[in-house]
């Protein structure tokens, strides 16, 4: 992207670069351009998801399933944005977010307070206008569940 006019841009999966232009302000003239990837914003998401009270985990059933698998395999790495996919243009972006709750949550409340907290800091941390969250609640935890799991026998010690 060539122009004497510089701002800020952004990356999308696959290398495509859409900007956003910023006018500098009177009496200051821009020195360079910066670039934001689309994984940034994804993890912008994802880690102010997780800060909600009642957000158990950002994914669906089967992305924490092959998460925890690959967490096993040595050498290999789980995906920090699974469960959140970013869409950037220019000057906006869109998010959807898949995430599993905490049982006893006020699932429209907490759906609320996850859209307002990623809109602030998306908006705060890269300047692009956020036009939507989307959030699919996939699942809903139990406490008892990670109980459960723990006290399944091993086979090997």
């Amino acid at each position: 992207m060539d122009s004497d006019e510089s701002g800020w841009s952004t990356t999308a999966p696959g290398g495509a670069e859409a900007s956003r232009r910023e006018s500098a302000p009177a009496g200051h003239d821009q020195k360079g351009r910066t670039t934001i990837a689309a994984s940034v914003v994804q993890q912008i998401a994802r880690i102010t998801t997780e800060e909600v009270f009642g957000v158990y985990a950002v994914g669906g059933g089967m992305e924490r399933a092959f998460g925890s698998i690959r967490e096993r395999v040595p050498g290999a790495s789980s995906s920090r944005t699974s469960g959140v996919v970013v869409e950037a243009g220019e000057t906006q972006a869109a998010i959807d977010l898949e995430i599993v709750v905490e049982h006893g949550a006020a699932l429209m409340d907490l759906a609320q307070a996850v859209r307002s907290n990623v809109i602030t800091a998306v908006q705060r941390m890269t300047g692009l206008d956020v036009v939507e969250v989307n959030i699919a609640v996939n699942d809903v935890h139990l406490p008892d569940e990670e109980d459960q799991q723990q006290a399944a026998p091993t086979r090997v010690d």
